[in-house]
Order: C-alpha cells, then sequence, then structure tokens
C-alpha cells in the first residue's frame, strides 16, 4: 500500500478504487478502465479479461446491432486518448499493447478503390461509410501515435514504432516504422536477435 500511495497519492487511490467499481459495473471482464472513457455501441465491442485503458479513450463500433465489431483479447493494455472506430470488424488478439495516442480504423467516409469511387465534389459528412476489416494479432506492441489504416493485418510479435502510419500488412516478428510503415527488422529465432534487413 505504501508504494501505491507514493506512485499515486492518497486522492489518486481513492480515484482508482472509484474507477475500478465503475468498470466492474459496466465492463465485468475488465481490470479497469480511467475516465473519461467514450464507448459508442457498447453492445457491439467484446472486451477480454484482464483489460485496460488509460485516460481519454474512444471507441465507437457502428455496424447492426447484434455484430461484435470491436473485438479485444485477454490481457491488452490501452494508453490514454486511443481511438478505435470500426464499421466491420477490428480484431485484436491476447496481449497487446498500445501506447498513447493510437488510432485504429476499418472505416473510411467513401469510396476510394475498387468498384466504389466517390465523388470528390460531393460533401465529405455525406459520403457512405465503407469498411475493410483490421486484424492484430497476439503480443504487437503499438507505440505512440501509431495509426492503422483499413484492411491491415500485423502479424503476431510485432512492434510498430512511434507515429508509424501502417497503410501495408507488418508480417509477424518484425519491427515496422515510419510513414508509411516499413519494416525495418526481422527476429532470428535461431540466433535470438533483432536482425536489419538491408536493402
Amino acid at each position: 500500500m505504501g508504494n501505491l500511495i507514493k506512485h499515486y497519492g492518497f486522492f489518486g487511490i481513492l480515484s482508482l478504487a472509484y474507477e475500478k467499481v465503475l468498470t466492474y459495473f459496466l465492463f465485468k471482464q475488465a481490470k479497469i478502465i480511467r475516465r473519461p472513457f467514450d464507448c459508442r455501441g457498447k453492445k457491439n465491442i467484446q472486451i477480454g479479461k484482464g483489460f485496460s485503458t488509460g485516460r481519454y479513450c474512444r471507441f465507437e463500433a457502428h455496424g447492426q446491432d447484434g455484430e461484435i465489431n470491436i473485438a479485444i483479447g485477454n490481457n491488452c493494455q490501452v494508453n490514454d486518448s486511443v481511438h478505435i472506430a470500426a464499421l466491420k470488424s477490428i480484431s485484436i488478439a491476447d496481449n497487446v499493447l498500445i501506447a498513447s495516442r493510437v488510432f485504429i480504423t476499418d472505416l473510411n467516409h467513401g469510396g476510394y478503390g475498387g468498384d466504389l469511387h466517390s465523388d470528390p465534389l460531393s460533401i465529405c459528412k455525406d459520403r457512405p461509410l465503407t469498411g475493410t476489416p483490421v486484424v492484430i494479432e497476439q503480443n504487437v506492441w503499438l507505440g505512440e501515435g501509431v495509426v492503422v489504416l483499413p484492411g491491415i493485418t500485423i502479424g503476431q510479435g510485432a512492434i510498430i514504432g512511434a507515429n508509424a502510419v501502417v497503410s501495408k500488412d507488418v508480417p509477424a516478428f518484425s519491427i515496422a516504422v515510419g510513414n508509411p510503415a516499413k519494416v525495418i527488422k526481422t527476429y532470428n529465432f535461431e540466433q535470438k536477435k533483432w536482425l536489419a534487413i538491408h536493402g
């Protein structure tokens, strides 16, 4: 208890206790959801055991009733100001760590490829929502300020560097950085090292 008081202070501990009680009544599976927390479409969101958030997070599930548009696995940690917006499906597997100010979306206002091409003279907010599923596999770490765009799969054990914009799939056991995100290292299980990709 002494370490908790030293770290959070007396009023900080009271605040944590209050948030823990609220979490229990609103999301029984979760460990703690800190306030403020903006949750739209709660019936379309599935949260695993041990889930925790920082403050100012915003989750939006825009699908039909009965659909699970945002599915978050066990023991996932989401830090401050994370925004997740789904129309079709965002699947986040177990043990994923998401740093602050991360944006993950499977949707666009309008269509910009394939069979649907929105008129650039149309009003942006009036264009129909389109969605392409996002998959984040287990034990992924998304660094501060990362953006994950629609249709992306990030493989198991991957690390995405701060402020990267993920516009293409990232393979398992790799490190990707930059805008657009580019793989710079992969893990070699024989050597037990992260090895740089040259060229």
